[in-house]
């Protein structure tokens, strides 16, 4: 692949970013705005559908589910497959599935359609964000180039994040269907301008075969465990059913284990996980995103539920954490140029603890200003230092031809982070469901669940301290080599 860099002449003079190459960056945020966008409109807009569609409750939780088993189900296969299929190709198809399943939520007049529409939603998104996020990784050259680049793209998911809570309220007050429709015409406008602009990249020779046991081991067991996840507090944590189910699971990921240890091309090479920083940036994403989305779904009960606002007046509220990040993000690629990434994970982890533990303090009658708005300032600053840097982090040190499966790897603890973290904080919280429900006995029970996603964060501080330690000149990190022979490995200099 031919990289749409151009340098000057003296090194001191820096590297020029050509108007082509902020054309493929504006199409890769674009793919990750709509995953952001697509997934905080939909929260709002659920019990319109449900009074369209006539839908119980069980079935618009799968509006939200079906999505997540999809995504998180699937991205260790679309990491992998845009490795090796090429990473132009697979997201292109991936995108344009995208627009294709948008078209079809809007369109659709009953829950089970509507369902499988979000499913094909997750699953094209579980092969557009790997593809996405390696195309940046290959085509800017690690240091500072790419922290700039990761930068803008993290920013442009808090962004989606963002105005999808407030274009949710606005929408839904006209049709439901207008927030399943937004997306298709701005990924239909990302595909044309992507089928023009971005860079192609040969097709990893595969000498070995594909390892398809691995994938449907690896698919399996993950589309099992996000499911298993979703269905537990309805199911029951201790019932047969959620324990026999995790049992299946713990079969399959050995299974997948021992297939990926001898296969000569595997999923998932498990030598990438013999680095500490490597580690350490997936049990953090696992933490971050797992305590967020905790925080989130509490946050509009209360705010919804118990204050009696509005879907706008809530998302209003989220309002300052995602502007803070939209306008701060950008800085952060300079800031991890200075001081490292641990450094930035761990002072962003401190302030998600530190925002969590202040919003413990609402009440039924709360000064917006004084109570809630120091600790959404507080996340929102957490979140614009500890994304980016995560996928940062997480990135370097790997080669080309790899980074679609660390990518897709980096995604799934995302996602199943925040899947298993929202099913546990809801079971905290029914667990103390009281039996009269008056707002005081509510809002007490809530605070198991504010206490659990602060707890949640604390442990992701506790792992980035682990990677702290005195800086010499320069830093090594061991990553294993990319052949079959496991044992052999590498050092690789990296700011990290």
């Amino acid at each position: 692949m031919t990289s749409p860099l151009t340098t000057s002449p003296t090194p001191s003079s820096g590297v020029r970013w050509t108007p082509r190459l902020w054309g493929t960056l504006l199409v890769l945020c674009a793919a990750m705005f709509l995953d952001a966008l697509d997934v905080s409109m939909v929260g709002v807009a659920l019990p319109s559908i449900g009074s369209d569609l006539h839908l119980s409750t069980s079935t618009l939780q799968w509006i939200v589910s079906g999505y997540i088993l999809g995504y998180g189900g699937l991205l260790l296969l679309g990491g992998r497959t845009a490795d090796l299929l090429g990473r132009r190709r697979v997201f292109l198809v991936a995108l344009g599935v995208f627009a294709l399943a948008s078209l079809l939520g809007g369109l659709v007049d009953s829950g089970p359609l509507l369902i499988a529409s979000r499913f094909i939603k997750g699953l094209s998104a579980a092969f557009t964000a790997p593809a996405g996020l390696s195309i940046i990784t290959t085509t800017f050259p690690e240091g500072p180039l790419r922290n700039r680049a990761l930068s803008i793209y993290t920013t442009c998911a808090a962004t989606g994040f963002s105005m999808g809570l407030v274009l949710s309220g606005l929408l839904t007050e006209a049709s439901w269907r207008l927030t399943m429709l937004l997306p298709a015409p701005i990924a239909l406008i990302a595909l044309l301008a992507g089928l023009k602009l971005l860079p192609r990249s040969a097709r990893e020779e595969n000498h070995a075969g594909y390892d398809i046991p691995g994938a449907v081991l690896g698919t399996a067991s993950m589309l099992l465990l996000v499911f298993t996840v979703v269905q537990a507090p309805q199911a029951g944590w201790a019932s047969a059913r959620t324990l026999l189910s995790f049992l299946a699971v713990a079969v399959l990921l050995t299974a997948f284990v021992a297939v990926e240890r001898r296969s000569p091309s595997p999923l998932i090479r498990l030598g990438v996980l013999r680095s500490g920083s490597q580690i350490r940036a997936q049990l953090g994403a696992i933490a971050f995103f797992g305590s967020y989305v905790g925080f989130q779904f509490l946050t509009t009960l209360y705010m919804q539920s118990l204050l009696g606002w509005s879907a706008l007046h809530t998302a209003l509220a989220f309002l300052p954490a995602g502007a803070l990040v939209a306008v701060s993000s950008t800085k952060v690629g300079a800031i991890v140029d200075r001081f490292g990434t641990p450094r930035l994970i761990a002072t962003g982890f401190a302030l998600m603890v530190l925002g969590y533990a202040l919003f413990l303090r609402v009440d039924l009658d709360p000064v917006y200003a004084a109570v809630v708005l120091p600790s959404m300032l507080l996340i929102g600053a957490a979140c614009a230092l500890v994304f980016p840097s995560l996928n940062i982090q997480a990135t370097n040190g790997v080669e080309d031809h790899e980074q679609g499966m660390v990518s897709g790897l980096l995604n799934t603890s995302v996602q199943v982070g925040g899947a298993i973290f929202l099913a546990v904080v809801t079971a905290v919280v029914t667990a103390g469901a009281p039996a009269h429900a008056t707002a005081q006995a509510v809002l007490d029970s809530y605070r198991p669940g504010f206490v659990v996603v602060t707890g949640i964060a604390a442990v992701g501080l506790l792992i980035t301290l682990t990677g702290l330690r005195r800086r010499p000149s320069v830093l090594s990190v061991v990553v294993a080599r990319s052949t079959v022979e496991e044992a052999e490995v590498e050092r690789v200099a990296v700011g990290d």
